[in-house]
């Protein structure tokens, strides 16, 4: 199965956490369901052209928050995860991504008014390019 992650080699962000984050996005959209088989460690890393250890780090990590499950000898799974935890997910995820922000803002000195600003901006911008393109 081919896993749509891209990897930023120029980012400051460590590998592995660039690849968990893209990971638990694609669980918990939806992108990858329930049930779906996801290649080996060794395969992922040769898909990805990073270290096995990297890839065996992110799988450990989304298993210990639920999302994945091993059996041994079968392979990696994405777990059940109900509603109100996918939920959860969503609006956490969401959540550390505009606290992220408004601390960048607040670290450049942007008013309350200019990040509302440019918050609302953007999120007109990125819903209407989705809905130019049907809703994807």
């Amino acid at each position: 199965m081919w896993i749509p992650i891209q990897i930023n080699e120029n980012s400051a962000e460590p590998l592995y956490h660039q690849i968990e984050t893209q990971l638990r996005s694609l669980i918990i959209s939806g992108a990858i369901t329930e049930g779906t088989l996801l290649p080996s460690i060794r395969e992922f890393a040769g898909d990805l052209k990073c270290s096995v250890i990297t890839v065996r780090r992110v799988y450990q990590d989304l298993e210990n928050e639920g999302l994945l499950r091993t059996r041994q000898g079968t392979g990696t799974f994405v777990s059940h995860i109900g509603t109100g935890a996918m939920e959860d997910y969503k609006q956490e995820t969401v959540r550390k991504a505009l606290e992220s922000a408004v601390e960048a803002g607040l670290s450049v000195q942007c008013s309350e008014e200019e990040l509302i600003r440019l918050f609302t901006e953007i999120v007109k911008n990125k819903y209407g390019k989705q809905a130019e393109r049907g809703g994807s």
